[in-house]
């Protein structure tokens, strides 16, 4: 369980990473422009995609760092359950724009945040 929880926190570090940056450094309207499922952003003002795209790092960050450096690791659970909410409040909105096989894709990350929050908290936490 542990190496599964590991492999998942990986994966989703590297997916919020780069979605967080990309986010805080590339113009929106080119980021509408690279994908129809990108277009979203466009319905948001700047500063909120920036937003979004600093806690989506803080969060890629807080699944790995406090238990790399085995510094209150208890911060991984509540970083992924962060994430849950952030990518709860996309899929919704990729639902209310009709995007449904984005929605999915956005269900699946829900998915894998959700079983590191649970795993780290329940199932094979850090601590005793």
């Amino acid at each position: 369980m542990n190496t599964a929880l590991w492999i998942v926190t990986g994966l989703l570090t590297a997916v919020y990473l780069l979605s967080g940056f990309g986010k805080l450094f590339v113009p929106r309207e080119k980021m509408a422009a690279m994908a129809d499922a990108a277009r979203w952003v466009l319905d948001f003002k700047p500063g909120i995609l920036k937003a979004i795209g600093a806690l989506e790092i803080l969060g890629a960050v807080g699944l790995i760092l406090p238990a790399v450096l085995d510094v209150a690791p208890v911060l991984v659970p509540l970083a992924a359950s962060g994430l849950v909410l952030i990518t709860t409040g996309a899929t919704i909105m990729r639902i209310r724009r009709g995007e449904t096989r984005a929605a999915l894709g956005d269900a699946g990350y829900l998915a894998l945040a959700a079983f590191v929050a649970i795993g780290r908290f329940a199932l094979e936490p850090f601590t005793g």
